[in-house]
């Protein structure tokens, strides 16, 4: 103690207050649960130790003041992938709000994790870090850091999260069933993603035939970008056929958007199909049919025309 009668804080070993992780700091918790309800933004209530989940015995079961259940693990270690698992195992058994996991170090990949929980799910999960402090001669006293909670505005994040997730499975769904129609011959080879397209080369670098699907629109386009740096070769690529139009759009058998994008590095030259993959699936097969029809068209107006390009420099374009 010094002059002016304050003490200094230091950090006891929690080995040295709670020798056993089950028998000593978990009963403590659940006698002390104020200690944890002062970390927290809410209060916990009728603390229970070791309950059942299948073969698994949880720390301690509470509730908050709503009635909702909470499940606390604990752990007088560094974090591990193990009580991580178990965290969420727990939280599954028992239909759970929130997950609070206690550790006395808490790894980087594990706060990851649990800030990835906190945004993909509408669960709470709290990561908090124990420490056992004491000044002078008194006796040890915990101290609760929250280092990961959920966020104010975490139910709109998680929704969001979530629809992106939905628009990835449903995206999928639908290139699945485009590459594999029959009819579908220039991408037959092309596996299915989650993005909003897919393409395939037009026999000349950097001019690609893509799909492209929307929620409710989808098209089909002939897409220049040869690069970076070669933003005037792709515009006069893109002229050269716009200066073919009417023989293009002959063939292709009705008119196609013609966009040079001035001011950006590609060019686009395009035809669009109402209905896209939030159209009712029963639809999907005739729209695609649309689709697939379209790019065929689109494909045979283009083929003479790709194959006479010449470059600004008065070169052959290159394949």
């Amino acid at each position: 103690m010094n002059a002016l009668g304050i003490g200094k804080l230091r950090r006891v070993a929690l080995r040295e207050v709670w020798k056993h992780e089950a028998y000593d700091f978990t009963q403590w918790l659940q006698e002390n649960v104020d200690v944890l309800n002062d970390a927290l933004s809410f209060n916990l209530v009728n603390v229970d130790r070791e309950q059942a989940a299948g073969a698994f015995s949880i720390d301690l079961v509470a509730e908050d003041e709503n009635g909702g259940k909470v499940i606390i693990e604990n752990q007088l270690e560094k974090s591990n992938h193990d009580h991580l698992g178990k965290l969420i195992t727990y939280l599954t058994a028992m239909n759970a709000r929130a997950a609070i996991w206690i550790v006395s170090e808490p790894r980087p990949e594990h706060v990851a994790a649990m800030s990835w929980l906190n945004d993909n799910s509408s669960a709470d999960f709290y990561l908090l870090k124990v420490e056992a402090v004491q000044i002078g001669d008194s006796a040890p006293a915990a101290l609760m850091t929250v280092i990961v909670g959920p966020s104010d505005d975490k139910s709109n994040v998680a929704r969001t999260n979530r629809e992106f997730a939905a628009r990835h499975d449903i995206r999928h769904s639908w290139w699945v069933r485009l590459l594999e129609r029959p009819d579908n011959k220039l991408h037959a080879h092309i596996a299915p993603g989650t993005v909003s397209w897919t393409g395939t080369s037009s026999g000349v670098r950097g001019l690609q035939l893509n799909y492209v699907v929307g929620q409710d629109l989808s098209r089909v386009e002939l897409y220049l970008d040869r690069g970076k740096g070669l933003d005037a070769e792709n515009k006069a690529i893109f002229d050269q056929l716009m200066a073919n139009r009417e023989t293009i759009e002959a063939a292709f058998g009705g008119p196609l958007v013609w966009e040079r994008l001035d001011g950006q590095r590609s060019c686009r030259i395009k035809a669009d199909v109402s209905g896209g993959y939030r159209s009712p699936e029963e639809e999907w097969d005739g729209i695609q049919a649309k689709l697939v029809n379209a790019m065929n068209r689109l494909e045979t107006a283009l083929r003479p025309h790709l194959k006479t390009l010449r470059c600004v420099t008065g070169e052959g374009v290159s394949t």
